[in-house]
């Protein structure tokens, strides 16, 4: 199966919600330049974290435990630096 067939199956079946397209601005761009664009689209997207996410099946027992581990995490993170601020 080539790339190009599991691309056509991911949009079918719903799997790659959209595609990044990056354009060279202009004949004279490197090709540097464009790959650090693309990377960065990739990056905010959130395409690689969902792909990572999907990757294995995870229950949602555990799906809803991980999300209340981040949310006491950045609850602690905050709480952290309002006593660095205050100076304890």
């Amino acid at each position: 199966m080539s790339l190009f067939d599991t691309l056509q199956t991911g949009v079918m079946f719903g799997i790659l919600p959209h595609m990044i397209q990056v354009t060279k601005k202009d004949a004279k761009e490197p090709l540097e330049n464009l790959m650090r664009r693309f990377t960065r689209k990739v990056q905010q997207s959130g395409v690689l974290a969902e792909a990572k996410m999907a990757q294995y099946f995870e229950k949602p027992l555990s799906k809803r435990d991980r999300r209340t581990k981040a949310i006491i995490r950045k609850e602690r993170k905050v709480q952290k630096f309002k006593k660095i601020r205050l100076g304890k």
